[in-house]
Parts: structure tokens; sequence; C-alpha cells
């Protein structure tokens, strides 16, 4: 949870010694040593608050310092543990150290800040940074949540004088912090002798240290009155029996002690996610301590921004699978775990601190732990990326294995792609992944499936439900190459055939050019002109769905084909970790998720001339009229 522990008294005052302790702590526990410039950070920052605190008659105060936040990756600079001079009750400071000397605000921006010299990227403001951090610790650490405390914030930029820093001062800061330059260290020493006693902190710091992570009960509310107001859920048949189901394990598991894993299945627009938020706001009602994890990224920033549109503390509650490596054992009554077909084999990754990595365990352990009754709610034909294991029969031999209760529930007889039944039947048996064999659509009331003769006309189309008011998208297999975006902010045409050209969605976390954050492409009406990949469009429905097969996925004579060589996908790349017999069931798997993401209708149409006439062999309809 931090790097290194000590009194202001008892740290080492020579700079460099102070430094590479540091520097080989991050490398026991992170995996790898920081950069010159955050190595050189702490030889020049770390050694003035020591000095500040000295000076303020301080020295017994604990320091803990590079303190991770609970199930996060983020570092908070120091955490000062002490006691509250007026109180005697435990007393902690988050301080957010800076090296800035000058600092220009975005134009008509209070928030964002240009650092000389980086001028190239943009800052949050360090009140607004510590605030969070404040609150962050307050929302997700029990022993804050139960015991009387002060918690409060400072970022120190003891290298900047006002003049410098103009922006930054004159800017509102956050409501637990405050922001001091190296002129103003007379003010910080007083801000820190009226929120620290000078006796030792080392019980605070312990308390804090060992505390149980889960959401506090002020944030159980908000989530309650935040995620039940949002919408009005209405939960029919097995959405409803799966919802009691979870309402009543978790009550047994309260009062008799038991521990029950619910899996609860179904096809794209089952209604899983409904059913995961119904019961988000349901259990934080009740006050019961529950978390929402994915394993998509996606996913996760859309429910954070859907769920916690009007209380922004509340996207703190969704959350990742691999956040829970170090979670306590039954710490939280519930854990709802959406888009579970995702779960890898461990949440072991490039930034995992090395000492998890040598206690990594199967992340399907690490998330039957957590909770007392932990829910998973999957697709088992939308596993579409190697490592990913999240199949409801795997949890629930894993389950038992631990003797563990499960409890299984099928929402496969309804709400699927808009209520059409027979359309994921038709997709499933056109693509082999049932054995019946395929069909010609005979049409459905209720859903339309045309093709397109070329992407023009599929986009065409789409284009004119758009304008009606109605939401759609154009997905593709992973058979074009994938560029990152220029200097200049346009994206690059990837996806070629013949003379269309469109780019793909947005790589990163930042709108380009107009195109919209990857995480925002299905949900956002600026998604409309890129083409998502399945990553993006995985979770997410829409009114109509333009699909484009690519020469990964061809019907050759009597059976379709998976073309390895035309997959741009880096993760299907090695034959030794992904064999063809994997590949080739990912592949279809990936073309059945972006077929079923249309709620109303969906055109398709492939690159691969046998391919598209074997496609309307079996549809009938056209997205062109005849007489176009």
């Amino acid at each position: 949870m931090h790097l290194h522990r000590a009194s202001a008294e008892t740290l080492s005052p020579n700079e460099a010694t102070l430094a590479e302790l540091l520097a080989e702590q991050m490398g026991i526990q992170v995996g790898h040593r920081p950069s010159a410039s955050e190595k050189h950070s702490w030889e020049r920052s770390i050694p003035a608050l020591r000095a500040d605190l000295i000076s303020a008659g301080l020295g017994q105060v604990e320091m803990l310092l590079e303190y991770r936040l609970p199930l996060t990756s983020k570092r908070a600079d120091v955490i000062l543990a002490g006691r509250h001079p007026r109180t005697n009750r435990p007393s902690y400071v988050i301080i957010e150290l800076k090296q800035w000397s000058q600092a220009k605000r975005l134009e008509d921006s209070e928030t964002l800040f240009r650092v000389a010299p980086h001028h190239t990227r943009e800052y949050l403001h360090p009140g607004l940074q510590v605030d969070g951090y404040c609150d962050y610790l307050a929302d997700f650490t029990t022993h804050l949540a139960e015991t009387d405390h002060s918690l409060v914030g400072a970022a120190y930029l003891h290298n900047a004088d006002d003049a410098g820093v103009a922006d930054i001062l004159a800017a509102p800061s956050g409501t637990r912090s405050r922001v001091f330059t190296g002129q103003r260290r007379g003010e910080f020493i007083t801000f820190l002798q009226a929120h620290l006693a000078p006796l030792p902190g080392h019980d605070v710091a312990d308390a804090l240290l060992s505390s149980a992570v889960a959401p506090s009960r002020h944030l159980l509310k908000v989530a309650a009155d935040e995620v039940q107001r949002q919408e009005m859920f209405v939960l029919l048949d097995e959405q409803r029996l799966a919802y009691e189901e979870v309402l009543h394990a978790v009550s047994e598991a309260r009062s008799a002690d038991h521990k029950t894993a619910v899996v609860i299945s179904g096809g794209p627009g089952s209604g899983k996610s409904v059913i995961a938020l119904s019961l988000m706001g349901e259990l934080a009602r009740q006050g019961r301590s529950v978390l929402h994890a994915t394993g998509s990224r996606s996913f996760t920033l859309t429910l954070r921004r859907v769920a916690g549109a009007r209380a922004p503390k509340v996207q703190k509650m969704f959350t990742y699978f691999n956040q829970f490596m170090d979670a306590e054992k039954n710490g939280l009554d519930c854990l709802i775990l959406d888009e579970a077909h995702r779960m890898r084999e461990t949440s072991v990754q490039r930034y995992t601190p090395k000492a998890q990595r040598l206690r990594a365990r199967p992340q399907v352990e690490e998330l039957l732990e957590a909770a007392r009754v932990p829910v998973f709610l999957l697709d088992d034909h939308q596993v579409v990326r190697p490592g990913e294991q999240g199949t409801a029969d795997e949890i629930d031999r894993f389950a038992r294995e631990k003797g563990l209760d499960v409890r299984r529930i099928s929402l496969d007889d309804q709400f699927r792609s808009g209520g059409s039944e027979l359309f994921v039947s038709w997709v499933q048996r056109t693509l082999g992944l049932v054995p019946d064999g395929e069909f010609k659509w005979p049409g459905d009331e209720r859903f339309e499936l045309l093709t397109a003769s070329s992407p023009a006309e599929m986009e065409a189309w789409l284009r004119g439900r758009a304008e009606e008011g109605e939401t759609a998208r154009i997905a593709a297999g992973y058979a074009w190459p994938w560029s990152d975006a220029p200097k200049d902010g346009a994206l690059v045409p990837d996806v070629v055939i013949g003379d269309w050209a469109r780019p793909w969605n947005v790589k990163g976390e930042r709108a380009v050019g107009g195109a919209p954050p990857a995480a925002l492409w299905a949900t956002d009406p600026n998604g409309f002109g890129q083409v998502g990949c399945v990553y993006t469009a995985q979770g997410f429905e829409y009114d109509h769905a333009g699909v484009i097969f690519g020469p990964d996925l061809v019907w050759r004579d009597d059976r379709w084909v998976a073309v390895r060589d035309a997959n741009k996908d880096p993760d299907f790349k090695s034959r030794k970790t992904v064999g063809d017999d994997v590949f080739d069931k990912l592949v279809r798997n990936v073309y059945k998720v972006l077929l079923t993401r249309g709620m109303k209708s969906v055109v398709v149409f492939s690159t691969d001339a046998e391919t598209q006439a074997h496609l309307e062999s079996l549809i009938p309809a056209r997205a062109a009229r005849d007489d176009e």
C-alpha cells in the first residue's frame, strides 16, 4: 500500500539515500524502478516536507510515502498520520508535492493547466487532485467511515512563488484541500499545526493501513439515490427471479454466515446490466457493501458516466476485475461482475506490482473470495479474446471446488436482440456456434435483417436511421491495421474497401477531431462515422447495426473458414498461445457479438464475393430498394 513509512524525525535526511530506498521498494513492490524525473522529485520534495514538519514541531508525525489508494493504481505522494490538536482524534493530511514553478490555465478552463516546461499536456488543478484523493479515501476505507477523524489535504508547490502559479491560486480549489507555494511556507506550517498535534502518529497510521476496504455508508446512500433515480428499471420473469435470488443470497449470507455464488447467463439484450444496476441501487439502499466490476474499460467508463451523472463519487463504485488481487476475503457483501465472460486467467498485467505478481492467483478465485455473494453475469458466446475464461460451467466448477453453493439462472428465453429470439438463433446457427445448421431468414416483424452491396450503401442506409433520431453504428472484424492518430489529430482511414475508407474508433481516452473517446464510441452520437471493433462494441446496444465481414472469416463451398493471416488483432498473432481451433472459435464469437448489437435491425456486408453471395442467399432483404 506504500513504499516507505517513518516519522519525520526518523526519516533519512540524506536526499540520495532516501530516493534510492524508495526506488528499491518500487522495484520490489511494483516490478520496475522509477523514472529519473520521479526519483529527482523524491530527492527534492520529500526532504522539503520533512524539514517543514520538523520546523512545525511535528517530528513524531508518521509519514506514509507513495501511498496507494485502495482498489486503484493511484498513489498519493504522502499521507501524514497523527492526532488532531483540538480533539485528539485520528487526523490525516494528504500531501501532493509538486516541483512546478510556473503554470498557466487553459483558456476557458479553471481546472486544467499547462506547466512549464511540459507544454504539450494538461494537468488537473492540484487542489482538485488532492480533494479527489481525500474523498476517495473517505469513501473506501472502513476505518475512516467508522471512526471520528479529521481528513484534509494540501498541494505543496514548494519551488513556486505566487506570481509563477497565479492562475492556480486564483482558481477554485477543492472543499477539503489547500494550495501552498514556497512563498507561503509559513502558512503551510500553520496549516499543518492546525491539523496535527506534536504527538506520535504510529497507532493512527496502523489503523489506516490495517483498515478493510469497502464503500462507506454515505457513498452507498448516494449511490442508492443516484442509481434508482437514474431510471425506473422494470424486471420481468427471469430478470426478476435473478434479482430476487441475489437479494435473498445476500440476506442469507449475513444472517446465516453463508456464502453463495450466483451465475446469471443470458444473450445480448437479455437484461444482464439492468439486473446489475437494479441490484446496485437496492443493495446500496439497504446499506450493504456492494461494488460493480467489469473487464471492459469502455463498458465501465460508460456505466460511470450514466450511473454517476449527477453524483460523480458514485462512479468510484464501478471498477475492474483486476482490482481485487489484495481484497479482503469476504470484505464486501456483494460484488457484481458484469460481462463476466471477459474474466482473464490472472489479474497480472504489465503494471502489476512485483509483490502481487509473486502471489498471483486465478482471477476467478480472487473475485469469488472478495465478497460473500459474488454475482457473475455473462454470455458464454461472447468470449472473443485469448485468455478470457468466463464461462458459466467454469465458474460453477471452480466455486464448487472451493466449497461454495452455486445458484445458476438463465435469461435466454427473453429480451434478445430487441426481443427477437429468432434472430439470435439465426446468428448462432449461421456461424456454426450451435449444431442445428443454418437456415434462411424468414423475417420477424420485431426485427429487420438486410444485406448491403457495399459499405457505402450500408452507411447511407444507417445514416437515414440516424437522421430519424435513432442510434446507428458500423462495426467490423479486426481485419485491417489500426494506426495511431497523427499529431494533427485527424484519424487515419484504415478500413479501406474499394473507394470507401473510414477510420477505426479512437484508440485512447481523449476525443480526436470530433470523434469521441474509445469508451464512448457506442453511446456518443459522434461515434457514427468511425468503424467500431468488437472491444468497443461489446457490452453495448444500439438501434441499428452495420456489420462488415472482413477477409478473416469467409465462406468456402459449404463451410466457414477462419483466415488467420487476414486478421490484424495483435492478441491473435501467436500460434503458441492461440491455436488454430481457438482462433476459429474466437473469430466466430467476434462476429456473433457484432451481429447482436442491433436492437431493431442489422445490415451485413462481406468484403469477400463468395461470402457476400452466401449471406445474400440467407437474407432476402436488401438495404437499397430495387429501383435505386
